[in-house]
């Protein structure tokens, strides 16, 4: 039976004025008790609140994949900043020096790839003061050393593996360029520093990557881009029950201001290489209460001293908060090493899974309200030809894929900000904490971070990647294993 409408104006002009305060505020209750709890709106210090839209966005969720540079997926993107062409053809080329020779950038359509070394002295040597052409002699550096004085040894004649100058494209990666065409690329978001994926991970959640002498002091922490296991009497040795972390992240300001977060992960496996140079190693088990390279708010001081641990939990946790409606307002979601694409594993595997995460999300009840950022934590030694910026001792480091994913998103939108991880957590602090950032002058925890990354000047804000006035974008539910056909269909 179809019920009748509800004339409101037509009631309340045959009501006493009494009465119509009384009716206002039963149909504003109605319509509360209809949207369910709305979180509070940040204030700012001055004690207005925001008008900005970017309050629309009630959930972010960073999915952060692994180990690939932006030319090597969105290189030859229409309208990104890509490999230099012309007439089709790149116009860049890296030295070879074993080989002699100059490599250009070229289609690979292997699913499995290698890539190079992608420590911090590897970044800085790949960078090469501007010239970016470091990638082959830092993948070749070993058997360069090995070859002195044996030129005609076959294997010093014979350049390296060079997958790290080739690139994929849709016919590869569809599902990744269907994101792109439909939602935001951002074609200058630059690693936060200088190296592999455990500083990067850092950064993701904290703004610095830091070495502390007494985990339990935050004053104690400088920077580092190595790791807790790293150099002599290690961190990880001398507190070999943690926690490793000492200074402030992100949560900590989340716990403060009563603001709910989750840390998802998936357990597997992951390559949890010491030594961030190396390109492979024995792969460690990857659990919710295991701290690792990827997993690493575990071992944050603050994390356990505000009782936050039970945050960490299984990607099934994840699922299920997705199809109930009930995420939390900030969410990290984790591949494993089988769904991460690290070079070793297949790309088509991790844009499978990536793929499965983000349909989830446009199927559940709160994806109208939710802006997904979508990013690789590091370079992995791949060729890039953009000179990253300069913001302090740990970097910028090199150019990594990134995309927003939203119903607010402006449509096949290309980004040329120059950002970094540290945009997360701004948009997260602006939407969230009432612009409170993690400052060792005013977050109330101090430490001894060189910068606060989320006010240099050359950041950008990310808030420029959506339409607030209007939802834009209807959900995009991609096939699983796709055909470049499917997604071109899918699309439009």
């Amino acid at each position: 039976m179809r019920p009748y409408p509800l004339d409101v104006g037509r009631l309340l002009r045959h009501l006493r004025p009494a009465f119509v305060l009384a009716a206002v505020a039963f149909l504003v209750a109605l319509v509360m008790v209809a949207r369910g709890p709305v979180a509070p709106r940040p204030v700012h210090a001055a004690g207005r609140a925001d008008p900005a839209g970017i309050h629309t966005i009630r959930h972010v969720i960073m999915i952060m994949e692994e180990n690939r540079s932006f030319d090597s997926y969105f290189g030859t993107f229409p309208g990104a900043d890509g490999i230099p062409m012309r007439n089709g053809k790149p116009t860049v080329c890296v030295p070879d020096p074993l080989a002699h020779r100059c490599v250009r950038p070229f289609h690979d359509s292997h699913d499995r790839n290698v890539g190079g070394p992608h420590g911090p002295i590897d970044a800085i040597r790949d960078i090469n003061g501007g010239k970016m052409d470091g990638f082959i002699r830092q993948a070749t550096a070993g058997q360069i050393r090995r070859c002195r004085g044996q030129s005609t040894s076959p294997a010093c004649r014979v350049g390296p593996p060079a997958d790290l100058m080739g690139y994929h494209d849709a016919r590869e990666i569809p599902n990744y360029w269907a994101y792109a065409r439909h939602y935001v690329l951002q074609d200058h978001m630059f690693e936060p520093n200088y190296g592999w994926s455990l500083p990067a991970h850092l950064f993701k959640v904290s703004g610095w990557s830091a070495k502390c002498e007494n985990p339990t002091r935050a004053a104690s922490c400088t920077s580092s881009l190595g790791g807790p296991h790293q150099g002599p009497g290690s961190v990880a040795k001398r507190f070999p029950h943690g926690p490793l972390y000492g200074w402030t992240d992100l949560t900590y300001l989340l716990h403060k201001h009563h603001v709910s977060w989750g840390y998802y992960v998936v357990p597997g496996k992951q390559p949890d290489c010491e030594d961030g140079s190396a390109i492979d190693c024995r792969p460690k088990l990857q659990t919710v209460g295991t701290p690792s390279i990827w997993n690493p708010l575990p071992s944050f001081t603050d994390v356990r001293q505000d009782g936050q641990l039970g945050n960490i939990r299984s990607i099934a946790d994840f699922t299920r908060a997705v199809r109930q409606g009930t995420l939390p307002a900030v969410s990290w979601v984790e591949p494993d090493f089988k769904h991460s694409e690290h070079p070793g594993a297949l790309v088509s595997a991790g844009q499978a899974w990536v793929t499965h995460v983000i349909d989830t999300i446009m199927r559940g009840p709160e994806w109208s309200s939710t802006a997904i950022f979508l990013a690789w934590d590091d370079w992995g030694g791949f060729y890039d030809h953009v000179v990253p910026p300069k913001v302090d001792v740990n970097g910028y480091g090199l150019r990594v894929p990134a995309l927003v994913i939203s119903p607010w998103a402006k449509r096949g939108y290309i980004d040329h900000q120059t950002l970094s991880f540290d945009a997360y957590l701004k948009f997260i602090e602006d939407d969230f904490l009432g612009g409170a950032r993690l400052n060792p002058k005013t977050d109330g925890r101090p430490d001894r971070r060189p910068t606060v990354r989320e006010n240099v000047p050359q950041l950008g804000n990310l808030v420029k990647d959506f339409d607030f006035s209007h939802p834009t974008q209807k959900s995009l539910v991609l096939p699983i294993r796709p055909s470049v056909d499917d997604v071109e269909g899918s699309i439009g």
